[in-house]
């Protein structure tokens, strides 16, 4: 920590003892801070006092949360969310809209050491039990907060930092709970706000396509003319997968290697491939993949026959939400890091199809690239540490070249260089 970080946290130290002391305006804090202690000190809060978890029952819990509307979010808050956080020194909680934490994740030792102040599955963190908080302090101010260190009201709480986001129904606005990041500093980093709010960008679309599909999925009422009805895209899922995972409308339906290899290449070549030119693709003949196409138009049959491809060209129905393609859609946004989150790895690692290793190969170069050239450094270090650049030396000095002079991570960054340059002499 530089001189410059000690001092500051020492004036915010000070200015909280100052403000629970006798409340008078305190310099030096940032004005939401401020007004939080306040709204505290007026709830007459202890800020020594240990904090009350107010847990639920297990029973009540589990029930409580299979029925929250978040729920339906968590496998899009996984993947962007929690499965980073794993080796990072850094937790993701999920809380409902009154502060109420349902599910906690990440780094064991962390969630560990968070439940000796009682941030644990069930506990009360809103700011009217706990005081000022960024799970608690955002659902009061709704919109995205970070509180550091001693900007917490609870002195038990001054260890930890954290990153806190509401999320709002998308058809209505109201306010359905909040996602939070906690931990050390790196919970507080400068890009941490901006990947929460993409984050929760895109828990809202999730939450929106799925009240589609429930819409969609509702008998339909006789009417005198036909309604058109907005419908989700299938979503394939073929990132770091050895084969296809298909999701229609909720149902998700497990295809093989082969099977998820004719999609991926139908949904890339949306203009429809003749039978020559996909099994080319596929490195078989046409003989040969013109009995795998009726096998797979079985499985797609059970699944939705709108989603079945026609032939002469082979082609889509309908467009398909491919992972591949969204996370290439994001790095054309610029959102960098959403992007490599949904970047769980190759695409079918283990195909050997020329047409899918084509693909594999263009997805993976330019989010290396994309890495490389536009990405933040947080970002950049992240995708270090996926599978496939860890030896890629370029990727890793170009980490250190990025951090400054006195980091302390510069020291962990050249033995990793060390350790490539050993292995691979």
């Amino acid at each position: 920590m530089s001189t410059a970080e000690s001092s500051a946290r020492a004036r915010v130290e000070q200015a909280h003892t100052r403000a629970v002391a006798d409340g008078a305006p305190t310099a030096g804090v940032r004005r939401l801070v401020h007004e939080s202690w306040q709204r505290s000190l007026q709830l007459e809060l202890d800020p020594d006092q240990p904090l009350d978890a107010r847990q639920l029952t297990e029973h009540d819990l589990r029930e409580y949360r299979d029925s929250h509307p978040l729920s339906l979010a968590l496998p899009t808050i996984h993947r962007l969310l929690i499965r980073h956080t794993l080796d990072a020194g850094l937790i993701v909680a999920v809380g409902d809209q009154d502060g109420r934490l349902l599910w906690i994740d990440g780094d064991r030792t962390m969630r560990r050491r968070a439940e000796g102040m009682l941030f644990v599955e069930g506990a009360d963190w809103s700011e009217q039990a706990v005081g000022t908080s960024a799970p608690g302090t955002a659902l009061v101010l709704d919109h995205g907060i970070q509180i550091h260190g001693a900007e917490h009201f609870n002195r038990i709480v001054h260890p930890w930092s954290c990153t806190a986001v509401p999320v709002h129904d998308p058809s209505t606005g109201t306010m359905l709970g909040v996602i939070d990041i906690t931990g050390g500093d790196d919970a507080v980093a400068p890009a941490t706000l901006p990947l929460m709010e993409a984050a929760v960008a895109a828990v809202e679309s999730e939450l929106r396509i799925r009240t589609l599909d429930a819409q969609i999925a509702r008998p339909a009422r006789r009417i005198q003319h036909a309604v058109s009805r907005p419908e989700s895209l299938p979503a394939l899922s073929v990132l770091g997968r050895e084969g296809g995972a298909l999701d229609v409308s909720g149902a998700s339906t497990d295809l093989s290697l082969r099977h998820a290899e004719i999609l991926v290449l139908l949904a890339w070549h949306s203009s429809g491939l003749s039978a020559e030119r996909l099994a080319e693709l596929l490195g078989c003949s046409v003989d040969t993949l013109r009995p795998e196409m009726v096998r797979l138009r079985r499985v797609l049959e059970s699944a939705d026959a709108s989603i079945v491809p026609t032939s002469r060209p082979y082609k889509l129905p309908r467009s398909f939400d491919l992972d591949a393609q969204r996370v290439l859609a994001f790095l054309d946004r610029g959102a960098h890091r959403v992007a490599l989150a949904g970047y769980s790895g190759q695409l079918l690692p283990t195909s050997t199809a020329p047409g899918i290793r084509s693909i594999r190969n263009d997805v993976s170069s330019r989010l290396r690239e994309s890495m490389l050239t536009d990405a933040s450094l947080d970002t950049l270090l992240a995708y270090a540490r996926i599978d496939e650049a860890a030896y890629d030396v370029e990727v890793w000095t170009a980490c250190l070249t990025r951090l400054p002079a006195k980091s302390p991570k510069r020291a962990s960054i050249v033995s990793r260089l060390e350790r490539i340059n050993s292995e691979l002499a």
